[in-house]
């Protein structure tokens, strides 16, 4: 893991700090740097606390004292100290003269006794940690040596060719001691991972306001950049732990009078010793305005991702893990969370717009989903895909009681649908969509020419088919059953005329009798190679029952009808794995509120643009068996890369970095969407 080092290359060690964040204290900084403020710099540059006086900082004492590990820089402080070189132009190596805060002594985990002080007290100068670590860096700068046999710390060379047994005498008296002969415990699991987050594990800049220790060293031009608070890693603490820091006074060790606030998964301890007055507050997460960020965080995640929230509450309760009441929750979801989501929509579904308005005509798919099957269905969603990239591009909600009952609802979908891409200036070569009345009698109206899925009216018939099999008569369809199924799709995909469609369809009444040559100019012969069959009992017998009740199925007027308008070219199927989607992100057994509704079906969206052209799998993972229990069959299925979720990442940004700095446009554009009237918003009560 680099470190930073100071911009003059002082000696390593020291407590570094960033350039401030205000530009006019940031000048004074540059200029005491540079002199001159170059047009091009890095924002990297970091100072070490030799080059500011002693009252510059807020906790000099503690920070002195070893209880603080970090120096805390007041409001508009400003480097004034310079730097001092030797004659060959390199910092003073001795830095201890200049520097006030080289003294400090650190003891934790420390496993030896106090002895006799006096004999290495005039040795030990520089800083002194015992943290996994036994030899500090600015002893052992020259050999770098690291030892893990050992449990103490020497900032000597000298020391090091003492006696194990003889420099744990430095060692104040307040530190555990143990019987003599005792051996300690080395503890190398706790060694083994202090050094794979040291090695692993990224450092995040302090702010400008933070001096913290940095004994490695980073190169000068590096790129480093601090993020966010809201993508800070986050951890589990006990409470008990927390109390630990703050039960005693670290001047005087007295037993200080400690407060705790909590707002559901954010806590503050206040401290204050009445002895010396000691007094220090902590928190444990950033706030914004009077928001903690872990607690919107946490909503966010929740309702980003379509969990629930009472589960997530489920979950916190049974270990005791603090969280916020579901008020907080919808409370944060109606201010921030939702606006964000809308914004986001809106914004992605304009730039759509623009790239289609670029090439013409489109040709797009539609499909309804309703929220419970038959005629009870409260609400409905009607998707429109473009057919040529499977993206979707628009998604409305429409609720039965609108538009008169559900049997209205496609209809009404799609109209909106049409209308919103007629406003954007996007003109509509034909739509695809299943048979439904007022689909085909609102396209017609419209002058639109309309083609049906092959996915909508096959599985229609494969299921009267499936049902016809079950008969005793009919038997010997169930070993035609996928073929004919195949053939269905063929007919469609392999013809460019309705009149092919249709001709190439009712060959299969031929076909199933062991016939392949047809009187239909169309389509004169079947164009599969001949070939005697293995099993002559498959075929349908002439004049059977049988194949008089299959023949009135798939001749029927109405099936030929529908083949004619199948789709040859583009399908709508991809919207039915849309569907499967939305189950995600909205479960059946759970009620939601019309603007709940609407903005989990718009992450279903996002989740689905962003990973509709995923590409195949490298070689070697191409292909994954599945086998259908319902058919016994194994069918291979290819598998995608990985799922993405960059849509999650850039909703935390708008959240954090736009909406909550203000609401107010956000929620204005999320109000122009209109509501129902007789389900409140306010009435939501979704899990």
């Amino acid at each position: 893991m680099s470190r930073r080092r100071c911009f003059f290359r002082c000696e390593r060690g020291h407590s570094l700090c960033g350039l401030p964040n205000d530009e006019a204290l940031r000048k004074q900084w540059l200029t005491f740097i540079f002199t001159t403020i170059p047009e091009q710099y890095s924002s990297n540059i970091v100072l070490c606390s030799r080059h500011f006086t002693p009252d510059s900082f807020r906790n000099l004492e503690s920070y002195k004292s070893g209880f603080s590990t970090r120096l805390l820089l007041k409001e508009g402080a400003v480097p004034t100290v310079p730097v001092v070189k030797s004659e060959d132009g390199e910092p003073q190596p001795d830095v201890l003269a200049q520097d006030p805060f080289a003294i400090r002594i650190n003891h934790i985990g420390c496993q030896t006794s106090p002895q006799n002080t006096a004999s290495v007290s005039t040795q030990f100068i520089a800083s002194q940690k015992t943290v996994a670590t036994q030899l500090s860096w600015g002893t052992l700068k020259e050999q770098h040596v690291r030892s893990k046999a050992t449990q103490t710390t020497v900032s000597s060379l000298s020391a090091v060719n003492k006696s194990i047994s003889s420099f744990p005498d430095f060692l104040p008296s307040s530190t555990p001691t143990r019987a003599p002969g005792f051996r300690p415990n080395k503890r190398p699991r706790l060694e083994l991972e202090e050094e794979e987050e040291e090695e692993e594990e990224e450092e995040v800049g302090d702010t400008n306001t933070e001096l913290q220790a940095q004994p490695h060293e980073e190169p000068h031009d590096s790129t480093f950049e601090s993020r966010p608070r809201y993508s800070d890693t986050k951890y589990l603490v006990f409470e008990s732990c927390l109390r630990e820091l703050f039960d005693t006074c670290p001047i005087c060790k007295t037993k200080c009078d400690v407060q705790r606030r909590r707002i559901g998964t954010y806590v503050a301890f206040t401290q204050l010793c009445q002895s010396c007055n000691y007094s220090r507050q902590w928190q444990s997460q950033p706030i914004v305005g009077s928001t903690p960020v872990g607690n919107l965080q946490l909503s966010a995640a929740t309702y980003f991702t379509g969990a629930s929230f009472f589960q997530l509450a489920k979950i916190c309760k049974a270990m005791q893990l603090q969280i916020f009441p579901y008020d907080t929750y919808r409370r944060h979801a109606r201010s921030f969370l939702e606006p964000a989501i809308v914004h986001k929509w809106k914004t992605d579904q304009q730039n759509l717009f623009q790239q289609l308005q670029q090439k013409g005509k489109v040709a797009v798919g539609g499909d309804l989903q309703a929220d419970s099957p038959g005629h009870s269905a409260k609400y409905g969603s009607y998707t429109l895909t473009h057919l040529e990239s499977n993206i979707i591009m628009d998604l409305q909600l429409v609720m039965s009681d609108e538009v008169g009952g559900c049997y209205r609802i496609g209809r009404e979908g799609l109209k909106r649908s049409l209308d919103l891409l007629k406003s954007n200036s996007l003109a509509v070569e034909y739509v695809v969509t299943d048979q439904h009345p007022q689909v085909q009698k609102l396209l017609k109206e419209r002058n639109i020419k309309q083609l049906y899925g092959v996915w909508h009216i096959e599985k229609s018939l494969s299921t009267t088919l499936e049902r016809l099999a079950q008969s005793k008569d009919c038997e010997v369809l169930k070993k035609w059953l996928s073929s004919m199924k195949n053939h269905f799709y063929w007919s469609a995909t392999s013809s460019t005329s309705g009149s092919e469609k249709v001709a190439k369809w009712k060959s299969l009444v031929n076909h199933i009798q062991n016939v392949h040559v047809h009187e239909d100019p169309i389509f004169p012969k079947c164009e599969h190679p001949d070939r005697v069959s293995k099993d002559p009992k498959k075929w349908f017998q002439p004049g059977s029952v049988a194949l008089q009740r299959v023949e009135q199925i798939l001749n029927n007027k109405r099936v030929l009808k529908d083949v004619r308008k199948l789709s040859h070219h583009d399908q709508s199927s991809s919207l039915k794995a849309f569907h499967n989607l939305i189950l995600r992100f909205l479960p059946e057994n759970v009620i939601y509120s019309f603007m709940g509704l609407l903005c989990r079906l718009y992450l279903a969206v996002m989740h689905h643009n962003e990973n509709v052209d995923h590409e195949q799998a490298p070689a070697g993972q191409a292909v994954s068996e599945a086998v259908s229990f319902e058919t016994g069959e194994c069918t291979l299925k290819p598998v995608k890369t990985d799922t993405t979720y960059n849509y999650l990442n850039e909703l935390m940004r708008l959240v954090f970095e736009e909406v909550i700095v203000d609401p107010a446009p956000f929620v204005e554009e999320l109000k122009k969407i209109p509501l129902p009237k007789d389900l409140p918003y306010r009435y939501e009560r979704g899990r």
